[in-house]
């Protein structure tokens, strides 16, 4: 993570020959056009040259990138036969604002058998677990049964 307010103005890095704009896109992990130009205003590259950097401009692999896909495929059938035989759960987040809670991410749980959602937010993607094992031991109870089985997107969030 670079921070463009602490850095003093005789810190210098990578030396440039190249004067393409999208070629400094790519090389600098696809940065985001508005801190190229911050980058070349405090001549923070040696040999970068004094291009305008266009904010309208999209690149096409950055565009591929932030699409998203829908976590689960729709069903039009219930596939369990009993309450918490089947929890989906998402997480997702950050929130570009915080919310009046404090908090940036948000954790879904639904039940396959009857539909009925659970969200809870959290401050950090850390704080999904044990706020699910709270949640869990509340529903077993209210519920009077155990969670069988457990269907996430697998995107890394509860593969630790």
């Amino acid at each position: 993570m670079l921070d463009l307010n602490c850095i003093n103005s005789g810190i210098n890095c990578l030396i440039t020959k190249c004067d393409e704009t999208w070629l400094w896109h790519r090389h600098i992990a696809h940065i985001h056009m508005h801190h190229l130009n911050r980058i070349a205003s405090k001549e923070l590259v040696i040999d970068l040259p004094k291009l305008k950097f266009e904010k309208d401009k999209v690149f096409e692999a950055c565009q591929k990138g932030k699409q998203t896909k829908s976590s689960f495929k729709q069903k039009h059938f219930v596939s369990t036969t009993r309450p918490l035989e089947m929890l989906h759960m998402h997480l997702f987040g950050p929130f570009r604002t915080m919310s009046i809670g404090g908090n940036y991410y948000g954790l879904v749980i639904v039940d396959d058998f009857s539909r009925f959602t659970w969200t809870l937010f959290l401050v950090t993607k850390d704080d999904a677990f044990n706020a699910f094992k709270k949640l869990a031991k509340v529903i077993q109870n209210e519920k009077n049964c155990i969670i069988a089985a457990i269907k996430t997107d697998h995107r890394g969030e509860f593969q630790n």
